[in-house]
């Protein structure tokens, strides 16, 4: 089966999980294709799980002061910093059917083009299951998977570079002040691809784009009308609604 491919741009969280969201729909009802997207935040984000309370994990103010989105996913997971510059952002999203039927072996598959790709730029990556790649026993990416209706989204990003000043300031890590151990522990357990590479970030994505489609049939396409007019459906009407971000 032939794969679209959406090279990386840009857009807002909402509109970023209403394009995820109404790339599931088209796959489940038939009249979109398995689709690999590339992307980044703008601005940069702050995202939760699926099951997560904004309030509990996220610093609204802080983030409202500094102009960076709050927004929930659909998918599982934990609470997430998108540096509008310090990563990239991957979707895939296709029937079932493509992938192995364990969660933990389709997590392995994807990852693994994750770690093609940055084997491009000479950097040796490993899965960690269930959903984690590392270098160097250093996470280097997250990853998140949900199963609707017989399809498959997963998404996850690669961190390119780490402002750990800013995630500590809108992430409830933790009450006390930002200490500089606190910030050797985050170090010690993160890393990013700047340790290891002087790529910039659109070599990151081209690398990351050579690990994707390898061995696959695919082409270069876009959204249609049909689909980017319900990503604005979706981003308005769910990911910008108090409703939503604020369910739990």
């Amino acid at each position: 089966m032939e794969w679209r491919v959406i090279e990386l741009e840009s857009h807002d969280a909402y509109l970023n999980m209403g394009i995820d969201e109404a790339l599931l729909e088209g796959i489940r009802d038939g009249t979109s294709p398995p689709t690999i997207r590339f992307y980044t935040w703008k601005p940069s984000a702050v995202s939760i799980g699926r099951f997560q309370s904004m309030n509990d994990e996220v610093n609204t103010e802080r983030c409202k002061s500094l102009e960076i989105d709050c927004v929930r996913r659909i998918t599982g997971g934990g609470a997430v910093y998108h540096d509008q510059k310090g990563e990239i952002t991957y979707s895939v999203i296709a029937p079932e059917k493509m992938f192995p039927e364990g969660i933990r072996e389709s997590y392995r598959e994807i990852c693994g083009w994750v770690i093609n790709g940055l084997a491009t730029i000479g950097i040796d990556a490993e899965f960690a299951p269930i959903n984690d790649i590392l270098v160097k026993g250093k996470k280097i990416s997250g990853n998140a998977q949900t199963r609707r209706n017989g399809v498959l989204l997963q998404h996850g990003t690669i961190l390119y570079d780490l402002d750990i000043r800013t995630m500590f300031g809108v992430l409830n890590i933790s009450r006390e002040k930002i200490s500089d151990k606190m910030i050797k522990s985050v170090e010690e357990r993160v890393t990013r691809v700047l340790n290891y590479s002087n790529v910039t970030q659109e070599g990151l994505y081209s690398a990351l784009l050579s690990g994707f489609v390898r061995g696959k049939d695919y082409k270069i396409g876009r959204l249609t009308e049909t689909e980017e007019k319900r990503a604005n459906e979706l981003s308005e009407s769910v990911y910008k609604s108090k409703e939503w971000n604020f369910s739990r």
